[in-house]
């Protein structure tokens, strides 16, 4: 049973990739009460080990930037929930319903940056049991599943990551993956074939996740034998890499041919008060920096829409305006 989060916020950012990030370090930086509700931190920045193009950054891991940035956006106020998934949106009179597996959140303005989203298994039982033992983020889950049993689903670098983050708490660590062997970095590889807690699961696919309130275990098929094995465990991470999931927006906002939602210059949707930046708009180029951007130009259009709801004009983003008294300026 979902619980109901009865706070109202001025604003729900939907996403903790770089876009996200952003946008929630500059709307909490405008003092607007921000709530960040998404599966995992860093989205795809998870996939990158080395950045190097980032401006004024001149070498960081994926997860390191965004947890940077995660640390400033939460020293001016906001707020994150790991949530396994957004379901609807809904608008009720003047503000947005958000409604998700952990439960409903309720905002004035609403910020989509969610980018691509996990890929699933499409298994029986893994969408019953999202939040209550099937993740989707090892960085964000791992340390759970201390000294008991859990597995990851994975493949190429993003899942020998998670199987290495995985084994420095579960005992034994699972991996299974339909690759016949280990895929990445040499040490990467190296050290997990060294853990002795790890037990490795290759040419193997998952066929179920079983559990009545939590999981309880995994069934796995051998992929040339077809034979089947039950694995016992209080876990299952799954790192399958990212894709494009905007389904459940059909009707709500207006998305192009690819998925993608479409966004003005200004990050607006065609939902007056919803906004969208990064990856999951038709914006080009699929960067970091680009998404950071355009998550910053979303929140601002997002502290302008707040201000329209009181009767204020909209503030005049400009880097003169300091020296004009009549003009209010963001504090950038």
């Amino acid at each position: 049973m979902s619980n109901s989060y009865e706070e109202m916020y001025d604003v729900i950012i939907v996403g903790a990739g770089i876009a996200g990030l952003s946008a929630a370090l500059y709307t909490s930086r405008q003092k607007l009460s921000t709530l960040v509700v998404s599966k995992d931190l860093g989205g795809q920045l998870n996939l990158t080990q080395l950045i190097e193009n980032y401006p004024a950054i001149n070498a960081d891991t994926g997860i390191g930037l965004a947890t940077k940035v995660e640390s400033q956006a939460k020293k001016f106020g906001a707020k994150f929930i790991y949530d396994e998934e957004i379901r609807a949106i809904s608008k009720e009179s003047d503000y947005f319903i958000l409604k998700g597996i952990k439960g409903d959140y309720k905002a004035r303005a609403v910020i989509l940056a969610f980018g691509k989203s996990p890929r699933e298994l499409n298994v029986p039982g893994e969408s019953e049991l999202k939040g209550k033992g099937v993740s989707y983020c090892a960085i964000c889950d791992a340390a759970f599943f201390k000294d008991v049993p859990a597995a990851v689903v994975g493949e190429g670098e993003p899942g020998l990551e998670a199987i290495e983050l995985l084994s420095r708490y579960s005992k034994p660590a699972y991996y299974i993956s339909r690759t016949p062997q280990l895929v990445g970095e040499p040490e990467v590889v190296d050290s997990v074939a060294k853990r002795k807690n790890v037990e490795l699961y290759l040419g193997y696919i998952v066929k179920g996740i079983k559990g009545e309130n939590k999981v309880e275990a995994i069934i796995i098929e051998n992929l040339k034998t077809h034979e089947t094995k039950e694995l016992k465990v209080d876990g299952v991470i799954i790192e399958m890499g990212y894709e494009l999931r905007t389904e459940f927006l059909k009707g709500f906002v207006k998305l192009n041919e690819k998925g993608e939602i479409i966004v003005d210059e200004l990050g607006r949707t065609s939902v007056e008060g919803v906004f969208a930046a990064g990856d999951v708009t038709q914006t080009p180029y699929k960067q970091a920096i680009v998404a950071s951007a355009e998550g910053v130009k979303a929140a601002l259009s997002a502290y302008n829409y707040l201000r329209s709801l009181k009767g204020l004009p909209p503030v005049n983003v400009d880097w003169k305006a300091e020296k004009k008294k009549s003009v209010v300026t963001f504090r950038l």
